[in-house]
């Protein structure tokens, strides 16, 4: 893409930006629409629906001051009143409230408005891995506020999904693969991806964006003790040694820690949570106990969040957006075959 098309690109996130209450601690748009993904023609990326997240102080006060500015944007729930909304969105699901299928300066986009204590708790715990997950991949951040609170949870969200996909994979493998395990921890375990999701979308999202991710984690795998990362042959190498392998696990994500030892520890036995990450550090299937754990919060938030989107977007834009879905996989799996 030329430098001018990535300006352009630049100047209309921030102009769609602009149609909503400004009080915002971070702002990022993601997916097809921003990021071209492999086997997605460069044409096609102006007609996909552009995808943002905004993380708000004060939701109540915000989705008082959209509904005045974007009335349509909301389905029913509108006549309820900003606090019901509020309440809906942090109650149930992952904590996101999304308004979908919306046309905004010439596009069509879907938005999702998230508490910024809720966004600082996911990155920081994995407590649904839901905005956190997005924020594994390369996203293009529109507004952040420089508060060092949520600067740190951003830094600290990347560096536990390294840790994560160090856990789960070999001892020595290439940053593509790093990257395709980093890019799918948040799908591991979603139940879009059984049916609804493009089969090879972890792979269209790396292959296309490699530099990208590069961006994204240099720096991290750089500064990390437990890995030597060789960046002219493009590969790493871990420390899969049981000392080595119980230092990740302890630095995992509270959620995921609690998630390993319900697995791994019997009902009644109580164990220290400690204890039980050094007996999983020693056990040969230690990468896929942290891959089943990553699925069961995963698999919780998804069904929750999906359910949820019936609600906040209506039934008409419910059905209208699961259609467009199926066929961007029915489109995939007939590429596949051929």
């Amino acid at each position: 893409m030329a430098l001018t098309a990535i300006q352009s690109t630049g100047f209309q996130f921030r102009k769609i930006l602009s149609y909503f209450p400004q009080d915002i601690s971070l702002a990022f748009a993601y997916g097809s629409g921003v990021f071209r993904q492999s086997g997605t023609p460069q044409n096609n990326i102006r007609n996909n629906m552009l995808d943002f997240v905004f993380a708000v102080e004060d939701p109540v006060t915000w989705h008082t001051m959209n509904i005045m500015q974007n009335r349509s944007h909301y389905s029913f729930l509108k006549y309820l009143g900003p606090k019901q909304i509020s309440a809906v969105q942090n109650k149930y699901g992952a904590g996101v409230y999304y308004n979908t299928l919306v046309p905004c300066d010439g596009k069509i986009i879907k938005y999702g408005i998230v508490s910024t204590d809720t966004l600082i708790d996911d990155l920081l715990h994995w407590k649904t891995l839901y905005i956190a997950g997005r924020l594994h991949k390369p996203v293009k951040i529109l507004m952040q506020k420089e508060t060092g609170r949520l600067h740190s949870a951003l830094n600290r969200n990347l560096k536990s999904a390294v840790t994560a996909a160090f856990l789960m994979l070999p001892e020595s493998f290439s940053e593509e693969e790093l990257y395709l395990q980093l890019a799918g921890l948040s799908y591991s375990g979603d139940f879009r991806m059984i049916i609804g999701e493009d089969k090879a979308k972890v792979m269209n999202i790396v292959k296309h964006n490699l530099p990208h991710f590069q961006k994204l984690y240099s720096n991290i795998l750089q500064e990390c003790t437990q890995a030597v990362y060789k960046p002219q042959q493009s590969r790493v190498e871990v420390d899969k040694s049981p000392e080595g392998q119980f230092i990740q696990l302890m630095a995992l994500p509270k959620t995921l820690q609690q998630k390993i030892t319900a697995l791994v520890d019997p009902p009644g036995k109580n164990r220290d949570v400690e204890e039980i990450l050094l007996q999983v550090a020693h056990d040969p299937d230690c990468g896929n106990i942290v891959q089943e754990a990553i699925f069961a919060i995963v698999k919780s938030s998804s069904l929750t969040q999906s359910a949820k989107g019936i609600l906040t977007a209506g039934m008409k834009k419910s059905v209208s957006y699961s259609a467009k879905k199926l066929y961007k996989m029915i489109k995939s799996l007939r590429k596949n075959k051929s």
